[in-house]
């Protein structure tokens, strides 16, 4: 097994340190007799929402940057990740908080040297193996051989980058840049859990419903706030409003979530372990973010396989939806994102117009 020390790249705000919470919570306060702003409201790193503006303008206070809350986790995260990485502070900040920026990361994350702290908006110069951001801006222009965007509100709406939820998927998913992807091959003889990964419109939810079909799969009830299109059965998903949906999630109803095109999606645990334990394969049409969720938990009980359709194919499918021109075109400008994740998956096959084949391809894979 090949082993080295990768370079890996630590946005700050909202990855290190409470930011946008920690704004939100001071306008509150600021304006008690108004409707409180929730962290959901916002939608970008500008100041659209209410009071967005006065947001904003508190990243440039020494005071507010000096006080930000480490975010749960981080701080026992960045030592994990510092044993197998070299870990660089990449942070953006005005010029007249940097020395208040450069103390706080000095103090809470000591194992991390000062010469590791880069400060500047020019994210896009920098080269690392893999690169940690929230803000999405920076994942699309990154020069990092792995960008990978950590899952806010505010980046809700896009699609198809390489994304993680947690702190434990991004370690994991360095293990596996780390160790080549070396790891045991994955086995599902006894259960286990078939990601089926793929740009939109390469026929994942097709596949899937082929491999239901046969005895010993199965797809667990996915919740989403998706609108149920005119074609689809009211059993294919758990059809539920966002607000619902929040709520459970809040209150820990779902083993993993995504969002996809501004939807969220989630699965509970209980409907996948279910499936597991009786010795039968749950499959899962997902997207990245979520696979390395169920990699992380499952491991060689887990498959991610990548289904790559001819890109022309896929826009016409994208296309011929029954679904808003906003959608459409937010599944096709993400279609260079979703092909890239191939490089993480376990395997990939290829999709024609006639699914037959790669169901019969990925039957063998599974029966290996």
């Amino acid at each position: 097994m090949r082993k080295y020390r990768i370079r890996v790249g630590l946005d700050v705000d909202d990855t290190l340190y409470e930011c946008n919470s920690y704004a939100v919570d001071i306008i509150n306060r600021r304006h008690p007799d108004e409707e409180p702003i929730r962290i959901e409201d916002i939608r970008s790193w500008g100041g659209a929402e209410r009071h967005g503006e006065e947001r904003v303008a508190l990243y440039s206070d020494p005071e507010f940057v000096s006080t930000q809350p480490v975010s749960e986790g981080a701080q026992e995260f960045v030592k994990k990740l510092s044993e197998i990485a070299d870990v660089f502070f990449i942070t953006a900040v005005p010029a007249r908080v940097m020395s208040a920026r450069a103390e706080r990361l000095l103090k809470d994350f000591p194992e991390i040297p000062p010469q590791n702290i880069m400060m500047g908006t020019r994210k896009d110069v920098i080269s690392l193996d893999i690169m940690l951001d929230d803000g999405a801006h920076n994942i699309s222009s990154s020069r990092a051989a792995y960008p990978v965007l950590f899952r806010k509100p505010w980046n809700a709406g896009l699609s198809g980058l390489l994304s993680v939820n947690s702190y434990d998927d991004f370690l994991h998913f360095c293990e596996m840049v780390r160790n080549s992807f070396a790891e045991k091959s994955p086995h599902l003889s006894e259960g286990g859990v078939l990601c089926l990964v793929g740009p939109s419109g390469s026929s994942k939810t097709e596949i899937a419903g082929e491999l239901t079909k046969l005895d010993g799969f199965e797809k667990p009830l996915t919740s989403t706030t998706r609108p149920r299109r005119r074609t689809e059965d009211a059993s294919a998903y758990r059809f539920i409003g966002e607000k619902q949906f929040l709520e459970e999630m809040r209150a820990g109803n779902y083993f993993e979530t995504t969002v996809y095109s501004g939807y969220h999606f989630g699965t509970s645990e209980k409907d996948i372990e279910s499936i597991v334990k009786r010795g039968h394969i749950a499959v899962i049409p997902i997207d990245i973010c979520g696979a390395i969720t169920l990699k992380n938990l499952y491991r060689e009980r887990a498959m991610l396989v990548f289904t790559r359709r001819d890109r022309a194919a896929a826009i016409k499918s994208i296309i011929g939806r029954d679904i808003d021109i906003d959608d459409k075109t937010r599944r096709i400008m993400s279609l260079d994102f979703e092909y890239r994740n191939s490089e993480v998956c376990d395997t990939e096959v290829e999709v024609s117009d006639d699914i037959s084949a790669a169901v019969g391809e990925i039957l063998a894979l599974v029966r290996q």
